[in-house]
């Protein structure tokens, strides 16, 4: 590993869910330095999960997370002149990270709607284990496991 590990950062839980986990998520929602705008984005995709859906909003956006987690990922390794897409399993914070990142940007790829419609859709799909965040991670297990005869090079 070249130069030195990242420092992690301490995140502030989040002021009306308490959640460590919805503070990061919506500082990855966050653009141009916009929290405020961000934090209404996701309330309101939340109150709308809870108001048209009847559902806790909270166990949709937990399950949405753990439907999106990846458990492996390939990473390029060079050996020989030759590029080999290596399966490697994904550690718990990059896992969480890699699921945020997938859904915001699944969200943000559908048109003709606001932020928190789409946020709040693809949230309930994720949740239910269909939608585009989810077929990201299905797409990443398929070639993880395309590529497993590369596991030893690891």
């Amino acid at each position: 590993m070249r130069g030195k590990p990242a420092k992690k950062r301490i995140i502030a839980v989040d002021t009306i869910y308490g959640s460590e986990d919805v503070a990061r998520f919506i500082n990855k929602l966050m653009l141009n330095g916009k929290k405020n705008t961000s934090r209404t984005i996701f309330y309101e995709a939340l109150d709308l999960i809870k108001a048209e859906k009847k559902l806790d909003p909270m166990q949709v956006f937990d399950a949405a997370l753990r439907n999106v987690m990846p458990q492996m990922e390939v990473r390029s390794r060079r050996i020989g002149g030759a590029n080999y897409q290596v399966p490697v399993p994904v550690e718990g914070k990059r896992q969480q990270s890699l699921a945020v990142k997938w859904i915001i940007g699944a969200a943000r790829s559908k048109k003709g709607m606001p932020m928190f419609r789409k946020l709040a859709t693809e949230l309930l799909d994720a949740s239910n284990g269909t939608g585009a965040a989810f077929k990201k991670k299905e797409d990443t297990h398929r070639v993880a496991e395309a590529n497993k005869a590369f596991s030893h090079l690891r």
